[in-house]
């Protein structure tokens, strides 16, 4: 018997929604995908073994299908590379054929191995990565033949462990910081213990949950007014002839105010991420409140990012940031789309000193010490108007 392929699905199984990364920081990650594997029995091979053996096969069928399922572990170094290792069961496989002269010949195969494997990342967006893999796997067939009437069967129990290459194509899907979805296209190189090499391709949909990366606590958000003058009313007496007494009354320039907020990121968004959060709309919402009755002259959005990550995609990310506070605040109502301007500066103005996070690059403890690099800075500059 030769397997020529094997095509499995794993699908995810039924856990409930609570990442990689998710993909965005190192931290270990466990998985599981469980589904059918279906394989394909070289017909033209058993007919002439069955007629070498001086029998003519009569029918021949096959059990192609069978439960498949993978458990795995591994570590993710960056955004871009992961280290992974697991156990693979593709099924049970087998085939029967009825000869003439009266005779059957029973045949099964049953693959399961092991695999450690590295994986690149191509992210294209705060959820979704393309993934590429690459590895060495170590499985083993175990065949089982029976036969009747005239044909005899030398070695009924083979059995054959080779090691091979694999290698993979798919995405990764982070749904939140607890979950993930991984679905994969890859190839295995097996040896089917009777001396055939074949291709193995599997299709796999697989559940992942990543420990030991608990993101920080939830910043406070800090608001700072940096400049704030009121109209004053100032009474000045002058006097004409003595017998007349006039009063005039002078109402002092009015100055524009100038209302500065810095708001923490991690609020906003979420670690890396640049689409509002429920919590940061909350955090909006209380800063718009204390905007009413301000006439406008310029709003000034400024995003900010840590220092981890290539400069070109924190340039990018803070710059999102922004816009994505501008495009809340426009939504309230209370502030005109011209009047705000929106700047993104990436990681080229951070609040804490540059060493002080030394030596925790990219790690979970790095990520909470620069905390207070990742911020929205907003500049109001108006006039409130006073109450009679």
């Amino acid at each position: 018997m030769k397997i020529l392929n094997l095509f499995v699905v794993t699908l995810c199984g039924t856990l409930g929604v609570g990442n990689v990364f998710s993909q965005n920081t190192d931290h270990f990650y466990g998985g599981i995908g469980v589904g059918q594997g279906r394989a394909k029995v070289d017909d033209a091979r058993i007919n002439a073994e069955l007629t070498n053996a001086g029998a003519t096969s009569t029918t021949l069928t096959h059990d192609q299908n069978d439960t498949a399922y993978k458990v795995f572990g591994g570590y993710q170094f960056s955004p871009y590379f992961g280290l992974e290792g697991g156990y693979f069961k593709l099924g049970k496989f087998s085939f029967k054929s009825n000869s003439f002269p009266t005779s059957t010949l029973d045949g099964q195969i049953n693959l399961e191995g092991i695999n450690l494997d590295l994986i690149g990342y191509v992210p294209l967006n705060d959820h979704l990565s393309l993934l590429a893999r690459f590895g060495i796997d170590n499985t083993r067939a175990r065949d089982r033949f029976s036969s009747t009437g005239s044909i005899l069967v030398n070695n009924s129990h083979p059995e054959y462990t080779d090691r091979n290459f694999n290698a993979g194509l798919g995405f990764s899907y982070k749904f939140n910081p607890n979950i993930s979805l991984r679905g994969e296209f890859e190839r295995y190189k097996i040896n089917d213990a009777i001396g055939n090499l074949g291709d193995i391709n599997v299709a796999t949909l697989s559940l992942i949950f990543p420990f030991g990366n608990t993101p920080p606590a939830v910043p406070t958000v800090v608001e700072k007014t940096v400049y704030e003058v009121a109209p004053v009313v100032v009474i000045v007496k002058t006097e004409t002839p003595p017998e007349v007494i006039v009063y005039k009354e002078v109402v002092a320039p009015v100055m524009p105010e100038h209302l500065h907020v810095s708001f923490n990121s991690d609020v906003l968004f979420g670690f890396d991420r640049s689409n509002v959060a429920p919590l940061g709309k909350i955090e909006l919402d209380k800063f718009t409140d204390q905007l009413n009755g301000v006439t406008y002259d310029t709003v000034s959005i400024v995003g900010h990012t840590d220092r981890i990550g290539p400069k070109s995609y924190n340039d990018k990310l803070s710059l999102e940031r922004a816009d994505s506070v501008k495009a809340y605040l426009i939504s309230r109502g209370i502030i005109s789309e011209e009047k705000i301007t929106t700047e993104g500066r990436g990681s080229s103005e951070p609040v804490t000193d540059v060493g002080a996070c030394k030596g925790l690059h990219s790690s979970v403890d790095a990520i909470a010490c620069l905390s207070s690099d990742r911020r929205v800075e907003v500049d109001v500059i108006g006039i409130k108007s006073q109450l009679p």
